[in-house]
């Protein structure tokens, strides 16, 4: 062994340390599939990368032996080349792990081709000092790659989500969400706010570890001045008020949850002009439903929200009959004061209360609340502006 002042090795000791590079790492990794469930789960191209570097280090042990100054430049190559990948399936706790099986079994090996009894103690001691060497290198490569990696993806999840916002539902944003680990089948709900704070890794962390607490996968991207956060699965009022501690102060929107991300930019519409609207309501909840700044936002001139109150309000009270949108009309054109009510209409007051709650089953509003009435107010009349555009 050159340089060392230790026992040398004979040549066909190296001999067969270099020809038994594959045979080790095939028990290698045949003793990770054994230990690790989680490995044999993994992408048949992810196993033969690890393949690559169990083999590569177990030949880079002799290449080390005949020259330490070389530094484990075979091993430090493979381990550079591959982890790119490898880093986006597995953690670095499981690359420690994996690295750790893979030296004991270089331990084991590689003393039993000391051709006598010197040389299977020089070989002992070398292959520990090579897997510390190995151990440190592995960690370090991985580190590296996940930097990169994560500035990567950083890019990525910052133009999936402006592709988002801007509208698109081409192929390409859905290939960008699923190379980002998004399930393309999962439902999706758009959330815009304040960021938390200046630095965009700090907004990152607080995302992500709100969205982690509720398991839930997220996107996110900071535009300016606004947060705007993609969550996966249904939207809970228990997971938004989760959530809702990750944005900074001011109010916070959630759009409709819809099907998949191929529709989140219809989530990510009505978010936005939530927030475009949602100073006209002072006492709005936090975080707050878009569905619930309808009058609002028709009053900021969204037609995505006249239509909806048009649907959900106006044309159902017309449609059920019975003097429904009369009742309604005339209560709210009465301040709501059920007596006078009645008198305009020449009803027993009984039959008024019994319209108006025809009404709230019809259209989910309850006119004797504040609130509810706003919303009635606002949507007849929008549909009566609807109606003499002829739109309606």
């Amino acid at each position: 062994m050159s340089g060392t002042g230790e026992t040398e090795l004979s040549a066909a000791t190296f001999a067969a340390l270099e020809h038994a590079s594959g045979k080790i790492a095939s028990a290698a990794l045949a003793a990770m599939e054994e230990q690790f469930p989680w490995f044999a789960r993994m992408p048949a191209d992810q196993r033969a990368s690890v393949l690559f570097i169990a083999q590569t280090g177990a030949a880079g042990f002799a290449a080390w032996l005949r020259d330490r100054s070389d530094a484990l430049r075979l091993t430090t190559y493979a381990f550079r080349g591959a982890p790119q990948d490898l880093s986006r399936w597995i953690s670095l706790r499981q690359t420690v792990e994996l690295v750790r099986v893979a030296l004991q079994v270089l331990e084991r090996q590689v003393p039993e081709l000391a051709a006598d009894e010197p040389e299977r103690q020089v070989l002992t001691e070398a292959v520990l000092r090579y897997g510390r060497e190995v151990a440190f290198t592995s960690a370090m490569s991985y580190a590296s790659a996940a930097e990169a990696r994560g500035a990567w993806d950083a890019r990525l999840e910052a133009s999936v989500v402006d592709g988002i916002v801007r509208g698109d539902a081409e192929e390409s944003l859905l290939s960008r969400a699923a190379a980002l680990g998004w399930d393309p089948a999962a439902q999706a709900t758009v959330l815009v706010g304040n960021p938390s704070s200046d630095d965009p890794p700090t907004v990152v962390y607080e995302v992500r570890s709100r969205a982690a607490r509720a398991g839930r996968s997220v996107l996110l991207g900071v535009q300016g001045a606004r947060l705007v956060v993609l969550l996966a699965g249904p939207a809970e009022p228990g997971v938004l008020a989760k959530m809702v501690n990750a944005f900074g102060a001011g109010p916070v929107v959630a759009g409709p949850t819809v099907p998949s991300i191929a529709e989140a930019h219809r989530s990510a519409a009505d978010a936005l002009s939530g927030l475009r609207a949602v100073v006209a309501w002072p006492a709005a909840p936090r975080p707050v439903r878009s569905t619930d700044l309808l009058p609002e936002r028709a009053l900021a001139g969204d037609p995505e929200a006249e239509r909806q109150l048009i649907d959900q309000v106006a044309r159902p009270l017309e449609q059920a009959g019975g003097g429904l949108l009369e009742t309604v009309e005339a209560y709210l054109e009465n301040g709501g004061v059920l007596e006078t009510c009645a008198r305009t209409l020449f009803v027993h007051p009984n039959t008024v209360r019994y319209r108006l709650r025809k009404a709230a089953e019809v259209t989910g509003c309850n006119a004797n609340l504040s609130r509810d009435a706003l919303v009635l107010r606002v949507a007849l009349a929008v549909g009566r502006l609807s109606r003499s555009r002829g739109l309606w």
